[in-house]
């Protein structure tokens, strides 16, 4: 992140500023709620994906910054509802929102960013930036449905997960790189190449993330290990083991995913069979294909200092270990 920090770390902290100034309330509790997560931790990896985007393609003007705050503001109302959906205790570390102020308030907390962010979009003044964030959260809530459907999924296939990760996880990403590129006003093949970049990475992050489940300690991921596990997430490492594990085996993890609770020596027989099948392994390398394929988007541009930092973020998502 550092090359990236580098170029951009004045106007990220610009947009934490932005952020909070745009939480503005007569309802103290999303204030509240809004700045604990927010101040909870993360590596702004969507704002900054913007307003590296924006500087690649010359952008010199004043929108970006609030724009990426409103970017952040999706993703925050995002990790408040998921929170909910996943019963999740914590969040980068700490007690998630829910946890402490209930479902309910997260519920609504997160509506009001949602829709605080199509107000500011709107003040950004570009209908074309407003038609990419707006088909962008549609799509995140039809990738939520659509992994809720697929809970519990034993014959989940690669192909249908990546789908839910491109539509859950990594269109986010994609759109905040193509706000970006129309700032910038370059062509449609550099804005199309952007919005590539962002959709590769995306689904490179939400693998290391799937990974980080069966990898991490709970301290370096920042929230429970095995819950994915726990709450029926079907996702690549085990897509990929339970393709290649004997019947009976198959029939164990079967066991474990359809239990309401998971026993600490459950989620470690698992945890045994998707290392003995290389479930691990494989994952990684896909993770890598796609990053692979995000830097080839960068090959439109001439080479300089950003399409650098963009490349070193890239390679970032896949060296995390939270």
């Amino acid at each position: 992140m550092q090359a990236a920090l580098n170029i951009i770390g004045d106007d990220l902290v610009r947009v934490e500023q932005q952020f909070r100034k745009d939480l503005e309330s007569d309802v103290p509790l999303i204030r509240k709620v809004g700045e604990y997560v927010l101040s909870s931790g993360g590596k702004r990896i969507r704002p900054a994906l913007l307003l590296l985007a924006a500087r690649l393609c010359g952008y010199q003007g004043d929108q970006a910054v609030p724009l990426a705050s409103v970017v952040e503001f999706i993703h925050t109302a995002t990790l408040l509802h998921d929170d909910v959906v996943d019963s999740a205790t914590l969040r980068r570390g700490i007690a998630s929102a829910n946890t402490l102020w209930g479902n309910e308030a997260s519920v609504l907390v997160g509506d009001f960013l949602f829709s605080k962010s199509f107000s500011l979009m709107v003040g950004v003044g570009s209908l074309d930036i407003l038609r990419v964030l707006s088909s962008a959260t549609t799509i995140i809530a039809e990738g939520e449905v659509l992994q809720l459907l697929c809970t519990g999924e034993i014959d989940l296939t690669e192909e249908r997960y990546i789908g839910v990760v491109r539509s859950k996880t990594a269109i986010l990403m994609s759109a905040a790189c193509e706000a970006g590129a129309i700032l910038g006003m370059v062509d449609e093949p550099r804005q199309r190449a952007l919005a590539d970049f962002g959709m590769d990475l995306g689904i490179a992050f939400q693998l290391m993330d799937d990974l980080l489940d069966y990898t991490a300690t709970e301290e370096e991921f920042g929230k429970s290990i095995g819950h994915d596990l726990e709450e029926g997430k079907i996702t690549l490492p085990l897509i990929h083991t339970l393709r290649n594990c004997a019947a009976d085996e198959r029939e164990r993890i079967e066991a474990v995913v359809a239990k309401d609770e998971m026993s600490v020596d459950e989620f470690r027989d698992v945890s045994a069979l998707v290392r003995q099948y290389g479930g691990i392994d494989y994952t990684v390398a896909a993770a890598r294909g796609y990053i692979a394929a995000c830097l080839s988007h960068l090959e439109l541009f001439a080479a300089s200092d950003i399409r650098a930092a963009l490349a070193e973020l890239a390679d970032y998502v896949v060296t995390r270990n939270r």
